[in-house]
């Protein structure tokens, strides 16, 4: 296979950099872009405007207002019960959909998941992990006890097939693991988990989302015709399942370049590079340690963020200054060890802080942050965003 160009979009500090921006950029003149989501589910919240239309992505790819397919590789959760919703909602906006494509393989994220996890972070009180709600580290936790239900097998089953394997998963695993978890005080979720008409509803869901997937084997079947292939990234470093720095307040997959450099293996394509998106200033949404943490008056003259509204799993947004270019750079250049393509950095919300970096120990000009030697000079090109559309953004050559 020739001709492709293929990128991975990488969250660089705890999510909410501005991935979505990034794709939508990277697809943006595009004849034939195809969007890779490979990892969590459908708990990232990716926002793309193009002047006359905002969208929140959730499993759809952040490349759909370009007309970029979505393929759904089998390291990604997806919910079936919630894609219809997703997908109604955004062919109701523009008039079409995209393409989605889904790996036969691809391990869904059921109901009982979701109620599980909205039942043991309300089960901790003050002590919450900082969870979506959306179930996907207890679907984790369930396919690592062998209880998996794949899209291709829910596919191709009927309904009263469908509801009759999520009774058996209720019975043999959700059921003992609720015991082993010895919640209280989880109201409505308990009587959820053991109503019969929540697994009729949901197996009907299920099916009907299945409906909107077309099943694949693999990557490189679906990516013989495209020039564009970009990896969508949900997450970021810091909240990968590996960076113990920050446990237990992680996510429950590889947020980095581990799965785009295995998928495109697999395929027998070549990534071309990581592009690492950052926000001028940090944010996290959840609970969990975050160094440089102030107030988000102490940033700058910062927009109202539509996308990160309060909500009872994440509370409030926070925002921080960087600790560091070290700190920073350090995350990055670990995951991208070893990468022999080009290393891109995309900075957003420059409007918010006059173009400048915000660290604790002093700002620092956007464009001139790739030369810091905590880079190490493996930076080879910079984007700047200073609105919230593509159209704007401008990329530089670095020295």
């Amino acid at each position: 296979m020739s001709g492709h160009k293929i990128t991975a979009v990488i969250g660089a500090c705890f999510g909410d950099e501005g991935k979505g921006l990034a794709v939508d950029y990277l697809c943006r003149s595009a004849e034939e872009s195809l969007v890779i989501r490979h990892n969590g589910g459908a708990q990232a919240g990716h926002t793309v405007e193009t002047g006359s239309s905002r969208f929140i992505f959730h499993q759809l790819s952040s490349g759909s207002f370009r007309r970029a397919d979505t393929f759904l590789a089998d390291t990604f959760l997806p919910d079936l019960y919630k894609i219809e919703e997703e997908a109604q909602q955004f062919c109701g906006m523009t008039g079409f959909l995209p393409r989605i494509f889904c790996d036969a393989g691809a391990k869904v994220t059921i109901i009982d998941d979701v109620l599980i996890n909205m039942a043991l972070e309300t089960d901790r009180g003050d002590a919450r992990h900082g969870s979506c709600g959306m179930g996907i580290n207890e679907a984790v936790m369930r396919n690592e006890a062998g209880f998996s239900l794949t899209f291709g097998e829910a596919a191709g089953m009927d309904s009263s097939a469908l509801e009759a394997k999520l009774r058996y998963i209720r019975k043999e695993y959700v059921l003992p693991r609720l015991d082993y978890l010895g919640l209280k005080n989880i109201g409505e979720y308990g009587e959820l988990l053991k109503s019969g008409n929540v697994l009729a509803n949901a197996a009907a869901g299920m099916l009907t989302g299945a409906a909107y997937l077309t099943p694949a084997e693999g990557l490189a079947g679906i990516a013989k015709e495209r020039e564009n292939i970009v990896f969508e990234g949900a997450q970021g470093l810091l909240l990968d399942s590996e960076y113990t720095r920050f446990a237990p307040h992680l996510t429950s997959s590889r947020t980095g370049l581990c799965n785009p450099l295995a998928i495109c293996g697999a395929a027998g394509l070549k990534l071309d590079a990581a592009l690492y998106v950052m926000r001028s200033y940090r944010t996290r949404h959840g609970a969990g340690p975050m160094p440089g943490e102030c107030s988000r008056e102490s940033i700058g003259s910062l927009s109202y963020d539509m996308t990160n509204i309060d909500n009872p799993w994440q509370g409030s947004i926070r925002y921080g200054l960087y600790p560091s270019v070290g700190e920073l750079a350090g995350a990055i250049t670990d995951d991208s060890a070893g990468f022999i393509g080009s290393t891109v950095l995309f900075v957003t919300h420059l409007n918010e802080t006059n173009g400048f970096v915000r660290f604790a120990d002093g700002d620092i000009p956007a464009e001139r942050l790739p030369e810091h030697p905590a880079f190490r000079g493996g930076i080879s090109s910079l984007i700047l965003s200073h609105t919230r559309y593509s159209c704007d953004c401008k990329a530089l050559a670095v020295k």
